[in-house]
């Protein structure tokens, strides 16, 4: 099956796998790796247009973009129309291409404020936002939904169509409702409705956790775009795999022990040079329980590497594994 070209705006992306915005984990050590690897397009952590606004000392470093990882889409939160275009304007000038908007968070904090998922249940303001960030900034402006709020308030086709129409470049479909956060199965077939609806491009997301599942989303939903978010958590090598499977119809082998000690010890030195050694090594630890994930005698690595505060003392935890060893 031949991969097909994803134009957004005037953005011409090498392939169409999107590295989901993942608060936590899509920082700018991570994305770096999965560009690497041979992501089409890398996604920002989600950032509070209000903690911009108010200068927050936190939001810089997410908005953080490295020379080596474009294209590259920013995506902000919020709920206020006025203050999302002002500050859309104000940073467009930033080194980022797309800029994104998020409906999709379930988290309860952004929830209840009005903010991410909750906005599906509120066309009308929908409209409004999406109408205010695309008049801000000349840049593409893309919006990632579900597909509603709960089973009750299943509206991703009238939202997608309200963001087609207010001049939006481009929807992101999460298969799942807020109500569900990330547990069951994602509903595919929400995904081939608003393709069928829209004629801007649609990027999938949901259960895309190999190669044959990103074949099967394309396949069953006739997706222009396919946004790959936990099935990459600890294995940034699924974007090269996905692309080398559509080239040539083999899945590639799984990454040697040897691979996956030279990737957790190359991501651990970028989170070092980004975010120094203290909290650049607190950061490694998930990633470390992600990356080790599946393998035999990992649950000791993974309490060992909580103990870890020195990339020296990575180092040494890891050299403890034999290059035929099972991590």
């Amino acid at each position: 099956m031949k991969m097909r070209e994803l134009k957004i705006g005037n953005v011409a992306l090498e392939n169409p796998l999107v590295l989901a915005p993942m608060a936590g984990v899509t920082d700018l050590p991570f994305r770096l790796l999965c560009r690497e690897q041979g992501a089409g397009l890398l996604c920002t952590e989600m950032i509070s247009a209000k903690a911009i606004l108010y200068k927050n000392r936190n939001t810089e470093p997410l908005m953080a973009i490295h020379e080596r990882e474009h294209p590259v889409s920013l995506q902000l939160f919020g709920s206020d129309p006025e203050i999302l275009g002002k500050i859309a304007a104000q940073i467009e000038e930033r080194p980022f291409e797309i800029l994104d908007f998020n409906m999709g968070c379930p988290v309860p904090k952004v929830v209840n404020n009005g903010e991410g998922s909750a906005l599906m249940k509120n066309p009308k303001l929908v409209r409004e936002i999406v109408t205010a960030l695309v008049k801000a900034v000349k840049k593409p402006v893309t919006v990632k939904i579900r597909k509603g709020f709960d089973d009750e308030h299943v509206n991703a086709v009238e939202i997608a169509k309200i963001i087609e129409d207010c001049g939006a470049a481009a929807v992101a479909v999460h298969g799942r409702t807020r109500a569900q956060y990330y547990s069951g199965s994602a509903d595919w077939e929400i995904i081939r409705r608003v393709k069928e609806a829209v004629s801007i491009p649609v990027i999938g997301n949901g259960d895309v956790v190999s190669p044959e599942s990103a074949e099967a989303l394309i396949k069953e939903t006739g997706c222009d775009g396919i946004m790959i978010g936990r099935g990459v958590q600890g294995n940034p090598w699924l974007f090269s795999q996905i692309l080398t499977y559509f080239e040539t119809g083999k899945v590639p082998p799984k990454p040697t022990v040897r691979e996956v000690r030279e990737m957790i010890l190359r991501h651990a030195r970028l989170q070092v040079e980004f975010k120094g050694e203290y909290i650049g090594m607190r950061e490694m630890r998930k990633h470390v329980a992600w990356y080790t994930a599946g393998y035999p005698h990992s649950a000791k690595l993974r309490a060992d590497v909580n103990e870890v505060q020195t990339m020296e003392e990575l180092e040494r935890l890891l050299e403890r594994l034999g290059e035929d060893a099972q991590i």
